[in-house]
């Protein structure tokens, strides 16, 4: 078949390559490649994108038969390159497939080619990682090769796009608040400070214009100006009126970021402050919802809003919707960063910004801001307070390394503050952040590892062989809790293991299977000081998961850690349970490729999250010794992790999932369904009582912004018929 590539009006050729060249350069901010080929055409499609400048964003639009809509789009992670396969089938009447490979202005080389067989797309694939080395691969897997439905030509304007619609009723709902009592925002109360270095008049006046429209009274806007040279940016200046609201801070020399928004917060008089960037906007109604939120919480000691992401001309392009709180997420990556709001007497006793971390210097103010006040005084206000124009020209974006150093420097020095000495290694997006911890003196502590089983001599030989002889822990014991085995092949490979490791014990007992039952069983014999829950289908990958899992303990208050868990085809199975999803609980983004990053990446961080399976589950010692045994009379087969960790959440235990502790689970295997019979009974007695004991169908995930649906693991944006104003 013959591939013809049609880029949008973003995208022109590097012309300097030579002009049948794969080198382009992205010159707005929606490039785009529309990706055709023949009705009857070879099986599989590769892509390959390589960002030749800063890493990229890429996004496909999957056809499903109804054109590209941006429902049926596919998000990959932030990179530098990638590979991407489709498969396309051998005649269809869907013939395209689009590509969006960045949402700012940058240069790549994009290629695409087609092959009849994997053997030979592999081929081709193996050629360009020798070539050029590690690349991401994401599989876009088996696309639709028919319409549904014959497409419609239509001369309407099409209808504006989720994200469109979210910002437009978040606004109009706004707009509706009634005027709050003036009590914690009376007077000056909030002060935004704008470090300026040559900025273009037209994101001023766009900044300037925010401020107006909010019509708060009490706030103030100060422009601190880094000692700008562009004759453009002090004839702006020059022209502005004085407003007894809106002030300019002209500093005599450059002295970077954090010099010029100090000078800005020494003029400022508001009680709470924010810092935002020159070429952003302040959302309509902003000002509005954070007073309601200061308000109703008089005792906060941070705000923090959710984004909305605008091109160069202001175009809405995406949302930015942030989790509650998470000391653990924010480690790994900056997930807080805009619209923040500071107490002033705060800011002054910490001194401010410091200089030396440019590109992180927000991160830095963040930790050290942040650290020692109580979590629940830290507020995450879902509204899209903040316009983020996102035009790949930001320090952080064209200085990525610079960057990313400064903010592992700040990191460290954090952790050092508390004397926990650690590392800063790169997650799994290199520009992302995994603090590593030193254990506590020169030992790793004993881990008892708990296993239910019972015959299938594949599973349990295999997991045992992967504990002893794969996994890289030096201190542990390993229970096997048998309901029953009959097979001779598993009674003599227990006997096996007792007469090889003394650290192995085998109890078997003749009952029907209860999994809280035999957790319970090894908890009670278990000599280790934290305890790890482990099914018998698990296969392990990588010989320091246990150890990443205990170095999770580290962080302050953890009572429970979970791990990444794979189908055996490589899609996602567990990246963290989220309870309320289909008004019960379940795990989030299931098959999804491997790598896939989520919301901000941060499936490539560690999260704190409300529950993890126990198919992998870490329970420290003070945890098992303060929430008790599992539940066996509610809880028998099913759900008896999501009880557990439910009841540690409510006791203010920390629970943890790791993208760095990562297994293959090969589910429910040894144990078979609960779709018939009397399991099919059982099976909703206990969905029944996690609803009565846990009031999941009204649950609030704090690891979920609340804009998302809770009706499928993929969770979709909900357009909001009220605000969510937080509460202490």
């Amino acid at each position: 078949m013959t591939i013809k590539i049609f880029p949008n009006d973003d995208l022109e050729r590097e012309i300097s390559a030579g002009a049948n060249s794969n080198l382009w350069k992205s010159i707005g901010d929606d490039p785009a490649f529309e990706i055709r080929f023949s009705p009857v055409r070879k099986k599989l499609v590769v892509i390959h994108i390589v960002a030749t400048d800063e890493a990229i964003d890429p996004k496909f639009y999957v056809n499903r038969g109804r054109g590209f809509r941006e429902k049926d789009t596919v998000t990959l992670p932030v990179g530098q390159r990638f590979i991407v396969t489709a498969d396309v089938g051998t005649i269809g009447t869907i013939c395209a497939l689009r590509a969006d490979p960045a949402t700012f202005p940058t240069t790549l080389r994009f290629d695409v080619a087609a092959f009849s067989s994997s053997k030979a797309a592999e081929k081709h694939i193996a050629a360009l990682l020798k070539a050029d080395g590690q690349a991401e691969r994401v599989d876009l897997g088996k696309l639709p090769q028919y319409w549904t439905k014959m497409p419609k030509l239509s001369l309407r304007k099409r209808s504006p796009s989720r994200t469109i619609q979210y910002a437009q009723a978040s606004y109009r709902l706004a707009s509706e608040l009634p005027a709050p009592a003036v009590s914690a925002t009376s007077g000056a109360w909030l002060s935004i400070v704008v470090p300026v270095y040559n900025a273009p008049p037209r994101y001023l006046d766009d900044l300037v214009r925010s401020f107006e429209e909010q019509g708060e009274k009490g706030t103030e806007l100060i422009l601190s100006d880094d000692g700008s040279n562009s004759p453009e940016t002090l004839r702006w200046y020059e022209t502005q009126r004085p407003k007894d609201n809106i002030r300019s801070v002209l500093n005599a020399r450059n002295g970077g970021i954090a010099a010029a928004t100090n000078a800005g917060l020494l003029q400022a008089r508001g009680l709470w402050v924010a810092l935002l960037d020159h070429d952003d906007v302040i959302a309509p109604h902003a000002f509005s919802v954070i007073r309601h939120t200061l308000e109703q919480n008089p005792d906060a000691n941070f705000v923090y809003t959710d984004e909305l992401v605008v091109d160069d001309t202001l175009r809405p392009t995406g949302l930015m919707l942030k989790p509650a709180y998470d000391p653990v997420l924010l480690t790994g990556v900056n997930y807080i960063n805009h619209f923040s709001i500071y107490r002033r007497s705060r800011l002054q006793e910490i001194g401010y910004l410091r200089t030396g971390y440019d590109g992180s210097q927000d991160y830095d103010l963040l930790l050290r801001y942040l650290d020692g006040l109580p979590d629940d005084t830290v507020l995450h206000l879902p509204y899209p307070a903040y316009w983020w124009r996102r035009n790949g020209r930001t320090y952080s974006r064209k200085f990525m390394n610079a960057a990313t150093t400064h903010a592992r420097k700040a990191l460290s020095e954090r952790f050092a503050q508390r004397q926990q000495p650690i590392r800063v290694e790169e997650a799994l997006t290199d520009t992302l952040h995994r603090v590593m911890f030193e254990p506590a003196g020169t030992a790793w502590p004993k881990i008892s590892i708990v296993i239910p089983s019972k015959d299938n001599l594949d599973l349990i030989s295999r997991v045992l062989q992967d504990i002893f002889e794969r996994t890289d822990y030096p201190d542990l014991e390993v229970l096997v809790i048998d309901n029953g085995s009959a097979d001779k092949a598993v009674l003599d490979l227990y006997d096996h293991y007792r007469r090889t490791y003394p650290r192995f014990s085998a109890t078997i007992t003749p009952e029907p299977f209860n999994f809280s039952r035999s957790v319970n069983r090894g908890l009670a014999a278990a000599t280790g000081e934290h305890y790890l829950i482990l099914n018998n289908d698990v296969e392990i990958i990588e010989p320091g998961w246990l150890k990443e899992m205990v170095t999770c303990l580290a962080y302050e208050g953890t009572g429970i850690v979970g791990a990444k868990l794979l189908y055996g085809n490589n899609k996602l199975q567990h990246a963290g349970v989220i309870v309320g999803f289909g008004g019960l609980a379940g795990h989030w983004y299931m098959n999804k490729p491997r790598e896939f990053g989520g919301p901000m990446n941060r499936l490539h961080v560690r999260n704190s999250m409300t529950c993890v399976t126990g198919a992998v589950m870490l329970i420290s010692g003070d945890c098992a010794r303060a929430i008790g045994a599992f539940d066996e009379e509610n809880f028998a087969v099913a759900y008896n992790d999501v009880d557990y960790c439910l009841r540690a959440h409510k006791a203010g235990f920390r629970i943890i999932w790791s993208p760095f502790a990562c297994l293959y689970h090969h589910e429910s295997l040894s144990r078979g369904s609960d779709k018939s019979g009397e399991r099919k009974k059982r099976f909703e007695r206990e969905k029944d009582n996690l609803r009565r004991l846990h009031g999941t169908q009204t649950f609030s995930d704090r690891a979920l912004n609340p804009a998302y649906s809770r009706d499928k693991s993929d969770p979709k944006i909900l357009i909001p018929t009220k605000l969510h104003i937080p509460s202490m």
